[in-house]
């Protein structure tokens, strides 16, 4: 395989993060993952000698799910197949996924982006600027933020109210988490995984899920204790310290995949 099994291992939890994002689940994204794995432990050439590695492999991954549709013979865009019909209706379609994620998220620039999707790029910025416009035709949602730095607090309230959105509580500790969620019944949840006292963000969010079934966003310092593979792990995580652009792509993105009104 071209590189060190070293400097591929880094780039994997980013690439997996990106595919959890990417089709709103941990389970289909580690699916996803695994085939990817598979195909270049099965022919190292997949991954070339040249060029940037990082965008190499975002590259071969997409590949790879272009070849797997082909093969099985979905019509479907890439990883299309992947997202529930009803999810879809008047959301984002899956080039706008990919090229936001891309680019917001992961933070390729519009040359790197459409090396990866095999795009011009001038695509690749009419597709980001469809993308962008349709997220501004979300419906509104309430978000807990469950955050004990007050100043990231209150930055995380500014973004979520600019997208249109409603701060329905926020939350320093673990007990407070889990009773604001009940007492709010959030569409969404932003969450640290390190909170006041001590607390773990993680078990907070847990408690949160044993009530009620919403997407989870985790806001985090260190994302790669998240993105192992090897446990139940969140689907979607922004590192800290954000960029405004990736957390409200990211929120954009789970209010796609699990819109707060959908069809029952």
């Amino acid at each position: 395989m071209t590189g060190t099994s070293q400097e591929i291992l880094k780039h994997l939890p980013y690439l997996r993060r990106y595919a959890r994002a990417l089709v709103g689940s941990q389970e289909r994204g580690d699916q996803y993952m695994r085939i990817f794995l598979e195909a270049i432990l099965e022919d190292p050439q997949r991954v070339p000698a040249d060029g940037n590695l990082r965008v190499q492999l975002f590259a071969v991954f997409h590949d790879v799910c272009t070849l797997l549709h082909a093969t099985d013979g979905d019509d479907a865009a890439p990883l299309e197949g992947l997202v529930p019909v009803e999810t879809r209706l008047s959301q984002l379609t899956s080039t706008q996924r990919q090229v936001l994620l891309l680019v917001s998220l992961e933070g390729f620039s519009f040359e790197d982006v459409g090396f990866i999707l095999h795009l011009p790029e001038s695509e690749v910025r009419d597709q980001l600027d469809a993308a962008r416009k349709e997220m501004q035709r979300q419906h509104p949602a309430r978000i807990l933020i469950v955050e004990d730095e007050p100043l990231i607090a209150m930055d995380i309230a500014r973004i979520v109210e600019e997208m249109g959105h409603t701060v329905c509580g926020t939350a320093a500790d673990h007990a407070e988490a889990v009773a604001v969620a009940k007492r709010a019944s959030p569409h969404i949840v932003l969450a640290d995984i390190q909170l006041k006292g001590g607390d773990s963000g993680i078990a907070a969010v847990q408690d949160i899920l044993n009530g009620i079934s919403v997407p989870v966003v985790f806001v985090t310092g260190f994302p790669e204790r998240l993105l192992t593979g090897e446990r139940l792990e969140p689907t979607f995580v922004v590192t800290k310290p954000f960029k405004p652009e990736a957390l409200v792509s990211v929120i954009g993105q789970a209010l796609a995949m699990h819109p707060p009104f959908a069809p029952a």
